[in-house]
């Protein structure tokens, strides 16, 4: 969208120009201008330093290093190109190296910044903690997050993509485009925008950013809490059938094992309260395939007295008339989310009806007609 300029009854569009086509360059003149102003960036940010690149085994360095308001740091990156490079990929990589920062080290960076020739660290951290609105230095408080500022004349759509994914996971970066307009009577106009995230949306996506967070979280403890489920019950298994022995733990929740043949499955599923095993029959999908899978499901139902007897309890007989294949179970109660100590119990029982399935379902599957 253009910007126009009001001429009496007339909206005359002014022309973008480019900082290219201007003579103005990154460091000479936009580093600068934004060193000066930064608070068209953010009105919350302190400037730090600006050419920060004090680490160990590398010569890279932050055009601008920011505290904000909150005490975190802040990495300010500038591009003057229309598709901002890769400067996502910079400034993490500043943002990683800066994050150990202690605040006595920010003092003394920002000491060198106000004076090069006589660094004043007293007045340094005097500024730092007027700004902060602290009495005195709260180390807890300091750098709990390093947050991204990346400003550029426009971004490419890898670059936004990028950047809507790293905040979809909780990284705190933004876009602000740098535009530059000419008027007709010759004055620069610099049109300086929030991009990413868009600021009347920030709020909205802040909330669906912690609950995003919050469903990762609860996915990684749930697969975690599954594979180590797993692993304890095929330990436990492998001692006394050798139906699931070449099978590896898994986040999954379920584990397959054969029943000698095709299109019958022996399976151990879990869930958070509870778990199962179950005979699975899914001969494939479709037509004259899942006309096989009901036939055989209807041809064990026949002799369902005889193999809850054998068995030796009573099982849940799932047809699923609505899917190609039906499943015959048994579950029993405890999950992955029950206690630790309580697993053991678990799996002992798990193994016993998974061996009393097999040895009640093996030969009936085996003779079915289908």
């Amino acid at each position: 969208m253009p910007i126009f300029e009001v001429k009496g009854e007339h909206l005359v569009a002014v022309a973008e120009t480019s900082f290219s086509a201007e003579g103005i360059y990154e460091r000479k003149h936009i580093q600068q201008l934004l060193k000066a102003h930064i608070e068209v960036l953010d009105e919350r940010l302190m400037v730090i330093a600006e050419e920060f690149g004090d680490w160990l085994d590398s010569s890279r360095r932050i055009d601008l290093l920011c505290l904000d308001s909150d005490a975190n740091l802040v990495v300010v990156e500038l591009k003057r190109t229309d598709d901002g490079g890769h400067m996502e990929l910079q400034a993490l990589r500043y943002a990683a190296m800066v994050s150990t920062m202690t605040f006595d080290q920010l003092v003394e960076t920002h000491a060198r910044f106000r004076g090069p020739a006589q660094p004043d660290e007293d007045g340094a951290r005097a500024d730092v903690l007027e700004f902060l609105g602290w009495d005195d230095v709260y180390e807890d408080q300091f750098g709990r997050d390093t947050r991204i500022v990346l400003a550029a004349a426009d971004f490419g759509k890898e670059l936004t993509t990028a950047v809507i994914w790293l905040i979809e996971r909780g990284i705190d970066i933004r876009c602000v485009r740098l535009k530059p307009y000419r008027m007709a009577e010759g004055p620069i106009l610099l049109d300086i925008q929030q991009l990413i995230p868009l600021p009347e949306a920030a709020s909205f996506q802040t909330q669906i950013g912690v609950k995003r967070q919050a469903e990762r979280q609860s996915r990684t403890v749930r697969h975690e809490l599954r594979y180590r489920f797993w692993d304890g019950l095929l330990t436990y298994a492998r001692q006394h059938t050798q139906i699931h022995a070449n099978r590896k733990p898994s986040q999954d929740g379920w584990i397959s094992g054969g029943i000698g043949r095709s299109g019958f499955s022996l399976t151990y599923s879990v869930r958070r309260e509870d778990a199962q095993v179950e005979l699975w029959i899914a001969l494939g999908s479709g037509g004259i395939a899942k006309t096989k899978n009901k036939a055989a499901f209807h041809a064990l139902l026949e002799q369902r007295e005889a193999i809850e007897a054998d068995f030796g309890d009573a099982l849940e007989w799932q047809e699923l008339p609505d899917g190609d294949g039906s499943r015959i179970r048994f579950v029993l109660p405890g999950g992955y989310k029950a206690p630790a100590e309580q697993w053991p119990e678990i799996h002992a029982k798990l193994t016993d009806a998974m061996i009393r399935l097999d040895v009640t379902m093996r030969p009936r599957v085996a003779a079915l007609k289908i």
